[in-house]
């Protein structure tokens, strides 16, 4: 059964819709024994009892298919006179009338649930008439197919909570009168199962509220079908089977798991490219789980350990992939490598702003370094071209240190006017950038 039949079925379990014709069950008390047996037509009850009833109903069809909603199978021995599948299609056909069969289905459910407290037996008979459906799902006014089926909830039945509460003919507030209540149902079946809007009467329904424990031992020994994990139980089979393999360093462990489940992931994206959104799920078969183990590269050692292991627990039935994913875990671990990306592009960031801050300051010192050199040679060249332009009105102009400013005289050589400037043996001269030899 897939999503669609199963809401088909819970659609109608509404006051104007409801066809179910008969409603049995019993009380059996933590000890395993009955309390009480009821037997009555559904469209009597009180219209309080009836939604009450109906919303039970309901959860028996409620969850997620393939983890509070299993379809499990009948072996061939369970279809042969004196099988479960052979009483189940008996109880049927019976529609809830054979006190003898109701009985006997109500021991084997007592003697096989695993169930500490109080619970209710529910039981509840329907025949629904199929009508034909184009291909747009649009309804044609005739029948396609009688679906006759039971409907089964397992109710835990639990004293109210201790508290106070106002009495209203004493005009006074005193200790709550603590009575049984009825909880919603946390197991249950339909059967036959509802398959391609047909009846399967080869499988069976399969209800468990609470996905980590699904009571396999009622499946087995209660309805005689072959016991099926769901989906989050899968999940953590896998897990532990990689932890075992891997051991060690838990942090090492996490960082294996998660890529395995990555590479999972990858293979359901690739098959949900290839296939129509109606088409069968990815199944995680040996050779896939191999391929996926060397893709991660995992030592040899490893990869044989997970393999042996996953082929006991699930050779013979192998899980859904999607099963197999920790979604929030896959998220989180995605937005753990982008803040990590995110990290290192700041890094990178810093570290080119760093070293575009270095290389300015040493183009800075370089600049400096130069601009200082040119005004020491602007300088020097100011001191030889006498750049004044006082002294440009000059033919000649001689400078010369302050010591020898006294020793210069004006003299008439060859009748010319000249200027005599000592020079010791020792000293040099230097006229207009030129050195002179004496």
């Amino acid at each position: 059964m897939n999503k669609r039949e199963v809401m088909e079925l819970k659609k109608r379990f509404k006051k104007d819709d409801c066809t179910f014709t008969r409603m049995s069950g019993c009380y059996v008390s933590g000890e395993k024994h009955i309390l009480l047996n009821f037997n009555r037509t559904f469209l009597n009850l009180d219209e309080d009892e009836y939604f009450k009833y109906l919303e039970i109903a309901k959860k028996v069809l409620s969850g997620t298919v393939g983890n509070n909603l299993l379809e499990l199978e009948f072996p061939n021995s369970e279809e042969a006179e004196g099988g479960r599948q052979h009483s189940l299609m008996a109880l049927k056909r019976s529609a809830l009338k054979n006190e003898a069969l109701l009985d006997s289905f109500y021991q084997t459910i007592i003697d096989s649930y695993d169930y500490a407290g109080n619970y209710l037996i529910v039981l509840f008979h329907d025949v629904y008439d199929v009508m034909t459906k184009t291909s747009d799902n649009s309804k044609l006014d005739e029948s396609e197919e009688i679906f006759e089926y039971i409907l089964c909830a397992i109710c835990p039945v639990e004293l109210s909570k201790p508290g106070l509460s106002y009495f209203e003919d004493d005009n006074r507030i005193g200790a709550r009168v603590r009575d049984w209540v009825v909880d919603a149902p946390v197991n249950g079946f339909l059967f036959p199962a509802f398959t391609d809007r047909s009846a399967d009467i080869h499988s069976v329904m399969y209800y468990t509220k609470n996905a980590k424990d699904s009571h396999p031992e009622f499946m087995e020994e209660g309805l005689g079908c072959i016991s099926r994990q769901t989906a989050t139980e899968q999940k953590e089979t896998f897990s532990n089977i990689v932890r075992t393999a891997v051991g060690g360093d838990e942090k090492q462990t996490e960082k294996v798991l998660m890529e395995i489940q990555e590479n999972i992931s990858n293979l359901i994206d690739e098959h949900n490219t290839c296939h129509d959104k109606d088409s069968e799920p990815a199944v995680l078969t040996n050779d896939k789980i191999t391929s996926i183990l060397t893709d991660a590269g995992l030592p040899e050692e490893i990869s044989d350990k997970i393999e042996k292991s996953y082929t006991e627990k699930f050779g013979e039935m192998p899980p859904v992939a999607e099963h197999l994913i920790d979604s929030k875990a896959l998220a989180a671990n995605e937005q753990k490598k982008k803040e990590q990306h995110l990290v290192q592009q700041v890094q990178i960031l810093q570290d080119k702003l760093e070293k575009t801050a270095i290389e300015a300051k040493e183009h800075m010192e370089a600049a400096a370094k130069i601009e200082n050199e040119v005004s020491i040679q602007e300088d020097v060249n100011g001191e030889n071209e006498n750049t004044d332009t006082s002294a440009l009105n000059y033919d000649v102009v001689v400078k010369v240190k302050p010591q020898k400013l006294s020793e210069i005289k004006s003299q008439v050589i060859d009748g010319k006017k000249c200027i005599v400037i000592p020079m010791d043996e020792d000293e040099q001269a230097n006229v207009n950038g030129v050195n002179t030899v004496l």
